[in-house]
């Protein structure tokens, strides 16, 4: 176990073999408890195709929570020598724009997995465009089903140069990326180099995920501890539950509350049920403050310095990427936002510019509608009090997903914040 960690998202058109690839790392990094491998080998072994039980890792998935056995589809965890991973989202997941954007499970870097047989697809540009305005640094990209394409260099190469024009597009920093040719299903470059890519010298998978960068935990960045849960304990009273994002709680801190607009001092700090004098970006915490009732604050509040308050938007412009709706978008749609901890019903006031997504241009300044596939700028505003941050200062919670009719519509970042 390392004591570093990494949120990773693993993106990619639906049908290039994510959920394989998930199977996989989990199965060579020894994250799958050996009793679960030892069913999949048997049932594996009984239908005549022994040999890949890790397949079934993700295969059975659905049937196990049935079965009573318990792996949260959303949060898989394996371990390199360097980090210990968190996977967001894992494929198939239809919450899963909204789990990479929204509080605890922002992606800090992301593997786009891409078909060696069919190459960029559809989603491959959507999840891309998202990795790039969601502000993922690191993309590790894997040319999966080598095993297909007989593992010819050649067709590797063709897909290498389709996704980087694909990078290029969305000014992704090619520099940035690196690529890999993959087979999750036989388990090439993955774990361990592959005798059937001998003309592939680059970094295999594993290598790859150690080699990131550090995250930078931000430290130096105002307080900012969106609030999850409130709950009453007795003999300490009441006590907001929530995960910090940025800068540094402690013990004796005038905090604020947003948008609730109440504050006081901070009496106890406590994790992992053990009392702490301060805690950091990263940890989950349950606190006590002087002077709190438990019907003072909720759900979706922000927590912050009482000198340096989280900002409450009157309205808000943000950059957005419109992802699916069934129709078009126009002035006056309000469908809900789901921004850190809170879901708010906002209205988008205003189509302020339609971009190009391939050179971030602008394309048309007040556009009548916007529909899947584009990207905007927008006017946003809230229909209820909502504590949200310019992108640009505070990233952690600068992002949202908007979601309408069961499906995440489309993704932004806040520009600018006009305060209440």
């Amino acid at each position: 176990m390392s004591d570093q960690h990494q949120n990773l998202a693993i993106i990619g058109h639906v049908d290039h073999g994510k959920s394989t690839l998930v199977g996989r790392l989990l199965y060579e990094t020894g994250s799958v408890p050996e009793h679960v491998i030892e069913q999949h080998r048997e049932e594996a072994e009984e239908k005549g195709k022994g040999g890949f039980e890790f397949a079934y890792v993700m295969d059975n998935l659905a049937e196990e929570r049935e079965r009573g056995v318990t792996i949260d589809i959303a949060h898989q965890e394996f371990s390199t020598d360097a980090y210990d991973f968190t996977i967001v989202d894992c494929p198939g997941h239809r919450d899963f724009v909204k789990n990479m954007i929204t509080g605890a499970s922002q992606a800090d870097n992301a593997v786009l997995v891409v078909a060696a047989d069919d190459g960029v697809a559809p989603q491959t540009q959507e999840h891309v465009f998202l990795a790039r305005t969601l502000g993922i640094d690191e993309l590790i990209i894997g040319i999966n089903k080598m095993d297909i394409v007989d593992y010819e260099e050649s067709t590797y190469d063709e897909v290498v140069e389709e996704v980087n024009q694909l990078l290029k597009q969305v000014q992704f920093n090619t520099d940035d990326a690196s690529f890999i040719p993959i087979s999750a299903f036989e388990g090439d470059n993955i774990a361990e180099e592959s005798d059937n890519t001998p003309w592939y010298d680059g970094e295999i998978l594993l290598e790859a995920l150690n080699d990131l960068p550090e995250p930078e935990p931000p430290t130096d960045a105002p307080l900012r501890l969106p609030i999850q849960d409130v709950y009453t304990i007795s003999g300490i009273g009441t006590v907001p539950v929530g995960r910090i994002e940025t800068g540094i709680l402690n013990t004796g801190d005038n905090v604020s509350f947003q948008p609730s607009d109440v504050g006081g001092e901070v009496k106890t700090i406590e994790m992992h049920h053990e009392e702490v004098p301060k805690a950091e970006p990263g940890d989950n915490v349950g606190f006590n403050v002087r002077g709190i009732g438990k019907d003072d604050i909720r759900r979706g509040d922000v927590c912050g310095p009482a000198d340096d308050p989280p900002s409450v938007a009157e309205t808000f412009q943000a950059q957005i990427v419109v992802m699916q709706h069934p129709s078009v978008i126009t002035a006056g749609y309000t469908p809900v936002f789901h921004a850190h901890t809170a879901q708010v019903a906002c209205t988008i006031e205003s189509i302020d510019k339609k971009m190009d997504p391939s050179s971030g241009e602008v394309a048309e300044e007040n556009p009548d509608f916007i529909q899947a596939g584009d990207a905007a700028v927008v006017t946003i505003r809230p229909q209820k009090p909502l504590s949200i941050e310019p992108s640009s200062e505070i990233p952690e919670l600068g992002s949202f997903a908007i979601r309408d009719m069961g499906q995440t519509i489309a993704a932004g970042k806040v520009l600018s914040v006009d305060e209440k």
